[in-house]
Parts: structure tokens; C-alpha cells; sequence
């Protein structure tokens, strides 16, 4: 059997298993590095769990891994040795505050459009795992619009966009998604002002990106809301935690969290969309899609 085959059948046999609930998939993306998506993606991680959610991060910046470092964590073994077949996912996975679990990714394997279809089948065979019993998995997506990040965005049901006060920001979050608007059909975006000096500049920076949109894109995206720039946030990074548990009543906590309760109100997602292995089926598809744009 061709490796191709063998991957529609993994998937097909995928479909047919039955799941308790369907899971929401939240991508973490921006356009442009520096702008605290890790952070972001940790923060609203760790907040969800706290509200007794079961959710599992997923760090997707196959470049540049960095989801164990913000926690102080050090896996023995990431994504690497699971798409190797060296170990499964609950041997790679790690824990983190609370409840949270974390797959983490390991710097240097390439991107997801670099690997073979036996290799995407291992990672279906994978994540089906984590259909029991969870309710959310989180994204950290790399920066920029590489194929991986393009992938993920695509397979995820809901795209939460990093923006902060720099000029090159805005740019590179119009950027992002005039191409997965125009080019891949996405058009929910929820933009999340980072580092944001007072609750005004985070609207001002919203507008400034949805403006463009509307009128250029005929896209409209909603606002998440802001969180401050904090000396808090910056102590918590350097104590490799998360603001929320480090410092819960600092200003970037207080807002962290109430994001997550706006996520967590979210509708379920009801359709086949919504179960986690479909969520890989979708991420296999359209990198076999991306693959077909390349040749």
C-alpha cells in the first residue's frame, strides 16, 4: 500500500471513532515575532485550567520551541521522538500548572509541510489519543506565515491574532490575514492587544487592524481585548511562570484571565470539525494542499 493510501486509511478509521464531546481548537498566531504570542498561548492555557478545564497546549513553532523554557520545564522527550515512532504521545507529553498538559516541540525537526505522509499518519495516530476527556487544545503557532503556521490556523475553528504597539505589527497581523482570508477562506479572527499601555491604546490598536480589514478584506474581525504592559509579567517570565498563577492580581493577570472566560464562552463546536482527529485530518489536508502549491 502507497504511504498516501496508507494515510486516507488512517484517517477514514479515524472518522469512524467516537469521541465524548467535541473539542475546541484555538490557533495562537500574529505575524510577527516578539509580539508575547507565547505568553499569550501559556497565560490563556494555564487560566483555563484553572477553571477547571482539561486542556492541552500544543507548541507548533517546530523553528523555535519555547513553551517548556516560559514554564522552566524540561521534557525528556518532544514531537520529534513521537514522529519518529521512538515514543507516544502520552510518553512525550508533559505536565504543567494545575492540570495542564503539554506537547512539547523540539527546535530544528523542520516544519509540518516537511513531513512524509507515514509521518503525518504517526501524528494522527497520536493525537486521536487526546480524545477522551478535553475540552480544549490550545495552538502556539511560529511567527509568520510559513506553511506549518498556515496549516494550523486553517485546521483550528478559532484564530486568535497577537498584535502590539509597533508599526511592523499591524503590517505583518494584516498581513497574515489578508493571506488566510484571501487565499485559504478563514475569516474569524479575534485580535488580542499585547503589552498594551492603557486600556484605549488596546482599542486604538484593534481598530487600526479592523478598519483595514473591513475595507479591504471584507473581514471583520472581533475584539478579544487588551492586556497591559506589567512589571509583573515581565517577573513572572523571568521566574519561568505564568503571570496568572505568579502573580494573580497583577493588572496582566486580571486580564489574561477574563480573556479566557470569553474563550471559554465560546460555542462548542457541534460539527465534524469539532473532534480532535478531524482537527489533524484538516491539518494533513491542507499541508497535502500546500504541498500540491509547491510542485
Amino acid at each position: 500500500m502507497l504511504a498516501h493510501e496508507a494515510t486516507v486509511d488512517q484517517a477514514m478509521g479515524l472518522r469512524r471513532m467516537s469521541a465524548p464531546k467535541p473539542v475546541k481548537v484555538v490557533a495562537v498566531s500574529g505575524g510577527k515575532g516578539g509580539v508575547g504570542k507565547t505568553n499569550v498561548s501559556v497565560n490563556l492555557a494555564v487560566a483555563l485550567d484553572g477553571m477547571g478545564r482539561k486542556v492541552v497546549l500544543l507548541d507548533a513553532d517546530f523553528g523555535l520551541a519555547n513553551v517548556d523554557v516560559v514554564l522552566g520545564l524540561s521534557p525528556e522527550y518532544d514531537l520529534s521522538h513521537l514522529i519518529n515512532g521512538e515514543r507516544t504521545l502520552e510518553e512525550i507529553m508533559v505536565e504543567g500548572p494545575g492540570e495542564l498538559r503539554i506537547v512539547p516541540a523540539s527546535s530544528g525537526i523542520g516544519r509540518m509541510a516537511a513531513l512524509t505522509p507515514a509521518e503525518h499518519a504517526g501524528v494522527i495516530r497520536a493525537f486521536s489519543e487526546l480524545n477522551s476527556d478535553l475540552d480544549l487544545l490550545i495552538v502556539d503557532t511560529a511567527a509568520g506565515i510559513s506553511d506549518g503556521v498556515v496549516s494550523f490556523c486553517r485546521a483550528s475553528q478559532e484564530v486568535i491574532v497577537v498584535v502590539c504597539d509597533e508599526p511592523a505589527s499591524i503590517t505583518d497581523a494584516y498581513a497574515f490575514m489578508k493571506v488566510m482570508h484571501r487565499e485559504y477562506g478563514v475569516s474569524r479572527f479575534h485580535v488580542l492587544a499585547n503589552m498594551a499601555h492603557s486600556v484605549r491604546e488596546g482599542h486604538e490598536l484593534f481598530l487600526k487592524l479592523a478598519r483595514a480589514a473591513e475595507r479591504f478584506l471584507d473581514v471583520t474581525p472581533s475584539y478579544l481585548g487588551a492586556v497591559p504592559h506589567d512589571e509583573r509579567l515581565r517577573q513572572a517570565v523571568q521566574k519561568q511562570q505564568a503571570v496568572v498563577t505568579a502573580y494573580p492580581s497583577s493588572p496582566s493577570a486580571l486580564a489574561l484571565k477574563k480573556i479566557a472566560r470569553s474563550i471559554d464562552e465560546w460555542p462548542r463546536p457541534t460539527h465534524a470539525g469539532g473532534q480532535l482527529e478531524f482537527f489533524v485530518e484538516r491539518l494533513i489536508e491542507a499541508e497535502r494542499e500546500l504541498a500540491g502549491e509547491r510542485s
